[in-house]
């Protein structure tokens, strides 16, 4: 059986640059705590704590030290908790995501409500939302946007989350809300790098019979990368660790191909790779 990999496939920059600043701290320093994963990779976290990175829920569990913000970002009243706690920063906001929380700030500033394409329960989301100081919602269904504070709407989108989605929410909600919008805006905050990934994963389909998603089941980026895979028609199996793969999946096949999240380690992939290899020289 051949593997073959995506184009484009697992640590985004973003990612990338979060993990490597939490690993140059945690080499200076010694300990550190991440207010949340670091990054959504269940193998990154345990590595990063092997290291002295110490997982916590809130400020509360910090009582002096260094405290790490995500790649996923946080509300600015967080910042404000770290900086009035006397804690070090150590900031792993993704710039994508920056932007984004710049965006959502001054459209609210500017007197705009302020809706995000994505899932509410999303720590980037939930970021998001504070950045809009009460003047924003977030919805993946524009049936659910009935109605919204005033007559200004902007409109921007996690930043996993599709181009073409996105702009299907806005025209969707716009013909919604019709003659009650007196102006309108939207601002595309998806992430260039998830799209990559999805046309990769979309143009690996055409060379093999098999896909095989790398990367955390609590992962949105991941989840919608299996998404897109499965939409290509091909047998999909979105997977944590080589250890999951099972020979019965690939009877028949000679052609796999391998893709991973933006928060999958090359390491986890590398491990993948090796033991598709292992199965397709045992068949």
């Amino acid at each position: 059986m051949r593997v073959e990999l995506a184009e484009v496939f697992g640590f985004c920059p973003g990612v990338r640059r979060a993990v490597e600043m939490v690993e140059r701290y945690l080499a200076e320093n010694g300990r550190l705590s991440t207010l949340g994963a670091i990054v959504h990779n269940a193998q990154v976290v345990e590595e990063l704590a092997q290291k002295g990175a110490r997982v916590v829920e809130s400020l509360a569990e910090v009582r002096d030290g260094a405290v790490a913000i995500t790649a996923h970002g946080a509300g600015p009243e967080v910042f404000q908790e770290i900086q009035r706690r006397g804690l070090f920063l150590v900031d792993t906001t993704c710039p994508i995501v920056r932007r984004a929380q710049e965006a959502a700030r001054e459209f609210a500033e500017e007197g705009f409500f302020v809706l995000i394409y994505g899932e509410e329960a999303h720590p980037e989301v939930r970021g998001l939302l504070s950045w809009t100081r009460g003047h924003g919602k977030a919805t993946l269904n524009p049936s659910e946007v009935q109605e919204i504070e005033g007559e200004r709407l902007a409109l921007i989108s996690q930043t996993t989350k599709g181009r073409a989605e996105f702009w299907s929410f806005v025209a969707n909600v716009v013909a919604r809300l019709g003659s009650r919008l007196r102006e309108v805006r939207a601002l595309d905050t998806t992430c260039p790098e998830t799209g990559r990934r999805y046309q990769a994963v979309q143009n690996l389909a055409e060379k093999v019979e098999a896909l095989v998603v790398v990367g955390s089941r609590n992962s949105a980026n991941t989840r919608k990368l299996a998404e897109v895979a499965r939409h290509t028609g091909l047998p999909t199996f979105h997977i944590e660790r080589a250890e999951e793969l099972r020979p019965e999946w690939f009877h028949g096949i000679s052609r796999v191909g391998v893709t991973a999240g933006a928060s999958t380690p090359d390491h986890l992939v590398a491990e993948v790779v090796a033991r598709l290899e292992k199965l397709g020289g045992d068949s």
